[in-house]
């Protein structure tokens, strides 16, 4: 008997799950691995947050059920954050809405905004839940062509009329996760443009603004005029706050976009736990110091990864945000035939580039989430194997 919905079959194997299932059977059977594939921080979240949850976690009125659009005080804490950090004005009580992780979040766009059949335009190269969160809903994804020479900014205006007359949402994301491309103002201007004519909603995730390297400043798109007519934006506390584990995000935006977005969640979970919040609350308000701490620390391990890859002789795009490197493979080898080369001859993983859409092929990620000792170690490797 098989007891699984037909669109499973559509759905690829989660490319997380699968780096650590190999991960496991190479560890079992006694090799040394080194994961340079998964971008989790490999230091733990900042004791003020920690210390805030703990204080948190032992008040009873935390609980119970939370709210399910976020508690006022968290989403004051959300506005704030936006005002402080990017001088963009919003409404607590109409703009801002709780998310289980911004991951959560991609996925509950979908039965938001698309309806069964239609399209979402999403990156050529991008966060996979993207194209997953339309698997799941039964409806169809469009990819946007992102190429090296365009700088990897998404090409909306290359989608066919008949596709853009059947889209209902486009998402976009930038600092880019996993290219580490970054987008200028005339872009997000052309953007908000194109989903203004076209009655789209417009997504941008900016899951990374806070991993910045070389003086950048990664903008939100609500900076721009007219985005408050059809965007929200998707914020996380997972890299900025090295929180993953805790699953806390918010989108922020268009108030008729963010009730609709609060009708599926409230059918769907029942909000973040308040503990969590309270430890967010910390996270977006107290002292800023620890993320360009942690900024300097990831600029370093990056400058040791272009060292490597400049003496390898491969292509790479120049990161100024976001915690990885996007490398061209060395000419013979497809994205997955070199990924798995460097998997089993010097035990280091990395992730396909095919992994995150079409135009992923001939790249491949190296996450910088590794403990300085180990990411040398693994670069060693891959000289030695190059030599």
């Amino acid at each position: 008997m098989a007891f699984a919905a037909k669109r499973l079959d559509n759905l690829p194997p989660y490319l997380f799950a699968e780096i650590d299932r190999k991960k496991a059977k190479l560890i079992a059977e006694g090799h040394d691995v080194i994961s340079l594939g998964i971008g989790d921080p490999d230091k733990p979240t900042f004791p003020r947050i920690v210390d805030a949850m703990e204080r948190a976690i032992r008040r009873p009125e935390n609980h119970q059920y939370p709210a399910y659009e976020g508690s006022p005080a968290y989403r004051a804490a959300c506005a704030q954050f936006m005002s402080t950090r990017f001088g963009v004005t919003v409404d607590p009580d109409t703009q801002v809405l709780a998310l289980i992780g911004s991951k959560e979040g991609v996925a509950n766009l979908f039965p938001a905004f698309v309806d069964a059949g239609a399209y979402t335009l999403i990156p050529g190269v991008g966060y996979p839940v993207y194209s997953g969160g339309g698997v799941l809903n039964d409806s169809q994804s469009w990819w946007m062509p992102m190429r090296a020479e365009n700088d990897f900014l998404a090409d909306f205006a290359a989608t066919p009329p008949e596709v853009v007359a059947a889209a209902q949402m486009m998402i976009i994301s930038y600092p880019n996760n996993p290219t580490s491309a970054v987008a200028t103002p005339e872009y997000f201007d052309a953007a908000i443009a194109y989903a203004r004519e076209h009655d789209l909603l417009l997504v941008h995730d900016n899951a990374y603004c806070d991993v910045t390297y070389d003086g950048y400043r990664a903008p939100s798109i609500l900076e721009r005029p007219g985005a408050l007519d059809c965007c929200i934006e998707l914020f996380s506390t997972s890299k900025s706050y090295n929180m993953t584990g805790w699953r806390c995000a918010f989108a922020v935006g268009n108030a008729d976009a963010i009730r609709t977005f609060g009708t599926v969640k409230s059918n769907v979970d029942s909000g973040i736990f308040t503990a969590v919040q309270e430890a967010a609350i910390e996270a977006f308000t107290g002292p800023q110091d620890e993320v360009a701490e942690m900024c300097e620390l990831y600029q370093h391990r990056r400058d040791l990864v272009m060292a490597t890859l400049d003496e390898m002789g491969l292509e790479y795009v120049y990161p100024r945000g976001t915690i990885f490197m996007w490398v061209r493979v060395p000419d013979g080898y497809t994205s997955t035939d070199y990924a798995e080369k460097l998997l089993m001859e010097a035990h280091v993983i990395v992730a396909a580039g095919t992994a995150y859409g079409p135009d992923g092929e001939g790249w491949f990620r190296i996450s910088l989430a590794c403990p300085n000792e180990r990411l040398v170690e693994a670069l060693g490797r891959l000289r030695a194997l190059d030599a």
